[in-house]
Formats: C-alpha cells, structure tokens, sequence
C-alpha cells in the first residue's frame, strides 16, 4: 500500500524537534501493521487513534490511502501539542548567523555572576552607586515580556572559546559583567555592566536584528565618570552606506521621542566623526553634568527607544532569500570591524585585565564578528602630534566608531579620567569609556 510519505517527513521533522520525544523511533519502523494505540507519547499515555474498517482485530489496520492520510493528520497534531508543552529549549529560526542556545536556564541566566547587583566593588559615597543598575533591569524584563523565544546564548569568545561573561580586578576595584540573548527578533543582545564604584558606572548593549531584518542595530552607552561628567547615546544605528535611503524608513519613528528631550539633542563634532557611517540624524546623544537628566529624561527616552526598536522589528515582514540575509550579516558584520578598530577601551581593558583578554574581548565578544587588524589592537594611549592640535572627540562607546580620546600619560586607567580641554570652538570631555 502507499503510504503518504510527505506528512511522515513532516511528523518526523516535528518529533525531531521536540527534545525528549519518545516518537521518534517509531517513525523508522513505521508501518501500515503498526497499531497507533502501540506508539506512546512524553505525556504517559498514547496518541489518539481510532479503530478504521471495522476489523475485529485488536490490531489497527489501514485500508487505504485516505485512512491513512486521516491517522497521520491525528499523529501530527498529537506530535505539535507534545512539542509545545515539552520543548526542552527554543525554538529559533535557522537563519543564518546564529549561535546555539546556552545550556543555562533564562532564569540562571539573569542571576549570572550576582546579577543585578545591589553593593558595588569600588569606592562610593553613595547609597545607590550602581546608576545604571535600573535600565540593565528593565530592559531585561522588557525582553522576557515583549520577544518571542528569549533564551540565553554563551558569552565565549569566538576564537578561544574562553568565557568572558564576567571578569574582575580586585586591586583596581572594578568589574565587567557580560550577557548573551537571542529571540526570534534578535539573533544577539548583549549587555554589558562596568562598574568601578563613583569613578566609572557604564551600561552597554547592543541589538542586532535576526538577518532576515534589513534593519538598524539598537546601540545603547550610558557612562558616568566621577558623579560629575555624564555621556549618553541611545540609536537607531543605519546598515548601509546609503544613509539617506536607509534612514528614511525608521527616523520619523523617534523624532517624536527626541522632542520631547532637549537635554537629549546634542550633536557629535563631524571633525571626529563620519556622521555618514552608522548613524542617525536622531540619535539621542547627551553630554551633561546634573545627574537628575538621567532618571529625569534618559531613562523614559531609553525606554521608549528600546521599545520603538522592538516595535519596529515586530511590524517588518521577514525576508525568505538568503542572498538577502547574507547581504544583511555583511553590513553588520562591517558594523562590528568599523567599531572595534575604533574603540577607545581598548587601553583600559588592557591595564584592568592584560592584552590577551582585552582583544579577544573587542574582537571576538564585543564585535565577534569583525576581522582583525593585523598586529592587533592598538592598546597604547593615544596622543594627536604636533602643537595647536585638534581637540579630541567625545567617546560613544559601542554605538559605531570615531577618533579615540587623548588620555593623559599620567592618569592611571582605574583613576576618573574626565578631563575638560578647551579650544576656540569647543569644549570636550575626553573619557575612557566602554
């Protein structure tokens, strides 16, 4: 008899995917012989079936193609219910680009290395020295409540496999704490915490859409340098290098949000930056010194960012052509080597936590996908030549790429490094920052 062999491929295909599943070595022996009532599922019990022809036979017989096609239909929908209440991990698109989910639960995940952390490791005069402790939480739950399939993914560097989820400097008084996550929306967010007590707070992360979205990253820097110096920057960060085009699609998203913020308005000098790369014309950019701004306005400004991002993933029909997502893991990919060849932490993680670590760090965790400059990184302090010099440029962190700050010879990286320089134009503060 012929069986229908297309919905035993997809029967196959679903316990295959449902870790746990008892069916499926039943499909190998499968046979028109073979009793439904015999084939058991996860759930202690088996599989509806119905008796066919009336035979008098404790056994199930099937007398044609059609009968068959009526049980299999049965078996699949048995198969789809087991495998949503069994899924012992997430089922995430195979698009490309991907890492494997985490052995880790979300709710291990969340609490790695102590997080949210309540004390601080470095010197503070505070009660609430972790300032930026409060958007790591809520984005976090923000991701649990609002993307599909949220799993942890490992923070390994990509060329060494060495863990890089959390390091620390006891001497120094300053940690690092790193977390990986993927939905069905993202194929990774990462989160980074530095915490250096009142002399360095900074929260990190960056959004990068699943490649079937042709669509900006979300970047987010917030730093704090001694309570008295403040630079933020939350953006839509544009793939291509035809801005105009690319741009045009999501800005009118956030301007609404950016005019409700003048302290969030300011614009990064174009004489350090390539404004034209991996920027929007409405980032939320802010250098400040009154600390009230950062509950005041950049935490309802982030929040509404990260949530316009989402938003705007959600409402974006995926694309099928893997010419198209090929082209889409390039442009982050470009992303990611245009900003570890530029970041300016590059020196600080060096002295907090030696060489080896920093550019396995930048280049395989930080921005995994970017290429390697030969020789490496350049880990020391860098100078502009020559008398009447330039001033140097604000540090954005992970958001992209520019010029990297001057820092003074003689300041130790642990120490708060917020120096105030002055020319005939401007006024910059010059941080190492993440």
């Amino acid at each position: 008899m012929r069986r229908p062999q297309h919905l035993l491929a997809s029967a196959a295909v679903i316990a295959s995917q449902t870790p746990g599943l008892l069916m499926v070595s039943a499909f190998s022996s499968y046979s028109s012989s073979t009793p439904l009532s015999s084939i058991v599922g996860c759930r202690g019990g088996p599989m509806r079936s119905r008796t066919v022809g009336g035979s008098s036979s404790s056994r199930l017989r099937w007398t044609n193609d059609q009968e068959a096609l009526t049980e299999l239909e049965v078996l699949i929908h048995d198969l789809k219910e087991v495998s949503a209440v069994l899924g012992d991990g997430p089922q995430y698109s195979p698009s490309p680009g991907r890492s494997p989910p985490s052995s880790s639960s979300m709710n291990e995940a969340e609490m790695a290395h102590g997080m949210p952390w309540a004390t601080t490791i470095g010197r503070t005069d505070l009660v609430d020295p972790l300032l930026y402790m409060p958007f790591w939480e809520w984005q976090l739950n923000y991701m649990k409540s609002s993307l599909t399939n949220l799993h942890p993914i490992e923070c390994n560097s990509s060329s060494t496999s060495k863990d890089v989820s959390y390091n620390e400097n006891k001497e120094k008084r300053a940690r690092i704490v790193n977390h990986c996550y993927a939905s069905d929306e993202y194929r990774k967010i990462r989160m980074t915490y530095y915490d250096a007590g009142d002399s360095v707070q900074v929260f990190n992360s960056v959004w990068y859409p699943d490649a079937r979205y042709n669509l900006p990253i979300l970047g987010i820097d917030l730093l704090s340098f001694n309570r008295k110096r403040y630079l933020a920057i939350v953006d839509f960060q544009p793939l291509h290098q035809e801005e105009d085009g690319h741009a045009s699609t999501y800005e009118h998203i956030l301007r609404p949000i950016k005019e409700k913020y003048d302290n969030l308005k300011g614009k990064m000098s174009s004489k350090f930056y390539d404004e034209t790369q991996f920027f929007s014309r409405e980032m939320l950019f802010a250098r400040f010194e009154d600390g009230n701004i950062v509950n005041r306005d950049l935490l309802p400004a982030f929040k509404s960012y990260v949530e316009a991002h989402v938003g705007l993933v959600g409402a974006t029909t995926p694309e099928t052509e893997t010419r198209s997502m090929d082209r889409v893991l390039a442009r982050q990919a470009a992303y990611d080597t245009y900003s570890a060849e530029r970041d300016p932490a590059a020196g600080l993680f060096a002295s907090m936590f030696g060489k080896d670590w920093a550019e396995d760090f930048i280049y395989d965790f930080l921005f995994s996908m970017s290429e390697r400059r030969e020789g490496g990184l350049n880990l020391s302090p860098p100078t502009f030549g020559g008398g009447g010099s330039s001033p140097p440029s604000a540090p954005h962190a992970q958001c992209g790429g520019g010029g990297r700050p001057v820092v003074a010879h003689h300041v130790a990286p642990q120490q708060v490094t917020s120096i105030a320089m002055t020319d005939a134009s401007e006024r910059v503060m010059v941080v190492p920052r993440l």
